[in-house]
């Protein structure tokens, strides 16, 4: 992938926080359908190690569908069960010279924060991308880090890495970020808990 080159399917969405509607998977069939997605991540904290099995291989299927990389958060292990793409790693999670011995050559991606020297750190060890964030406020869950522009200013001059921005993106922020060089954005409520938009009339809306 070059470096910084403005890329058409821009949108690394997370899941909700809890899939218990069957008409979740006839919209996220609809917002991949929209050509704009490029990573979808099963983010499911709450759940149980089942019922994200089961999850997963229903995910799997409508991803592999509309040609999206299929990321699994925090677990490598259902990600091999899975045969997902990937994982991503927070900074609490299994650290990634282990993951990358269950994972092989999938995709890993590591969380930074607001912080080079964790970008460093997870490019070191192998990252294929890191996240940086969280650069707004989200309802998704509690922003204990804060980013900002100059982090990605930062971190382009140090690696050809994508680099994903995280937190509380929607309609009226998310193109900034996409000026500053970051290659794909996090999204996640502004797409499943829009009081506005139906999901894939939000995504639609992204440009």
């Amino acid at each position: 992938m070059k470096k910084n080159k403005r890329i058409k399917k821009f949108v690394y969405l997370i899941s909700p926080n809890k899939i218990a509607n069957k008409n979740f998977y006839t919209d996220l069939s609809l917002v991949l359908k929209s050509n704009k997605v490029s990573f979808f991540q099963l983010r499911l904290k709450k759940e149980t190690a089942k019922n994200k099995l089961i999850i997963g291989k229903k995910i799997k299927k409508i991803c592999k569908k509309y040609k999206v990389k299929f990321i699994i958060n925090d677990d490598p292990k259902l990600a091999k069960k899975v045969r997902a793409d990937g994982c991503h790693l927070g900074q609490k999670d299994m650290h990634i010279i282990k993951a990358r011995k269950i994972l092989k050559n999938k995709i890993i991606g590591v969380t930074c924060h607001n912080s080079i020297k964790l970008a460093k750190k997870a490019i070191e060890n192998g990252a294929d991308y890191i996240a940086f964030g969280a650069f707004y406020s989200s309802i998704t869950k509690k922003v204990r880090y804060r980013a900002n522009i100059k982090i990605l200013k930062l971190a382009i001059k140090i690696t050809n890495k994508p680099i994903v921005a995280i937190g509380g993106l929607k309609l009226n922020n998310y193109k900034k970020l996409l000026l500053n060089k970051a290659n794909f954005l996090a999204i996640s409520s502004y797409i499943w808990n829009n009081k506005k938009y139906k999901p894939v009339d939000a995504i639609k809306k992204l440009k």
